[in-house]
């Protein structure tokens, strides 16, 4: 393990670990604020409804962002999601890429994913502890590798830019830009960057299901709402979605 100390954020490099979502978890009280877990490989990455993260090789991003904004846990600490996807989108575009964003935590590049978002809450009782912010980010796959993942299609940025993708810059483009308007995220809240979010958000004004742990509902995806929540009509009702996949 290597520490790297950076202005604004430290960089905790690891070489494996089971997840680094799970790690930051498990060692939060000894984690600092505004803390970066790198790892080279996951054994046990996950997304959203514990589906496994498929580790492409140490070329690619496996990282999470332990966050102590305060001893509260503030609603806007919700929409933190949608902020970093802003902010992965714009680090992406840097690069040429056309991005998209799928509601409520995927990357897109030509309706193929390039990235996954998972936020998790830390609570002890009823203390906020923390928030770990993960990413998976796919920067250097071969097509080959990529016909393991068979539930959606997914692209990697050296398979969109034909050429290989140094780590530690997109990294440092990354953690910085998010960081440099993270504070003040933090007290304006979605409204900041809600042009940004829909302008990219693929689902929108479209009719499409979404699928939860017990059910799936349809409707017409009207808006994300202020505490990024997705607004669907059906039959000419407003039936607000805090938690599913767009399928």
């Amino acid at each position: 393990m290597s520490i790297i100390q950076r202005e604004i954020f430290n960089i905790t490099e690891l070489e494996e670990v089971n997840s680094t979502n799970l790690y930051a978890k498990s060692n939060l009280s000894e984690i600092a604020d505004k803390t970066v877990v790198s790892a080279d490989k996951q054994t046990s990455g996950r997304g959203r409804f514990e589906r496994a993260w498929v580790d492409l090789g140490s070329n690619n991003i496996f990282m999470s962002i332990v966050l102590k904004p305060s001893d509260v846990f503030k609603p806007v600490y919700a929409n933190l999601t949608q902020y970093f996807s802003v902010i992965l989108c714009e680090t992406l575009e840097e690069y040429g890429l056309k991005t998209q964003i799928k509601w409520p935590n995927d990357v897109l590049v030509d309706g193929k994913k390039i990235a996954g978002i998972l936020s998790e809450t830390v609570m002890q009782g009823h203390n906020f502890k923390g928030l770990v912010l993960g990413a998976g980010i796919n920067l250097n796959a071969e097509f080959e590798d990529l016909k393991l993942i068979t539930d959606k299609e997914v692209t990697a940025l050296n398979l969109e830019v034909n050429k290989p993708i140094d780590k530690a810059s997109f990294l440092n483009k990354l953690l910085n830009k998010f960081f440099e308007s993270y504070e003040k995220f933090l007290k304006q809240g979605f409204v900041m960057i809600e042009d940004d979010y829909k302008k990219r958000a693929c689902f929108l004004e479209k009719e499409i299901s979404v699928k939860g742990f017990k059910s799936t509902i349809s409707g017409y995806a009207k808006s994300v709402n202020q505490a990024g929540e997705l607004v669907l009509l059906q039959n000419d009702k407003e039936i607000t979605v805090t938690m599913g996949d767009i399928l």
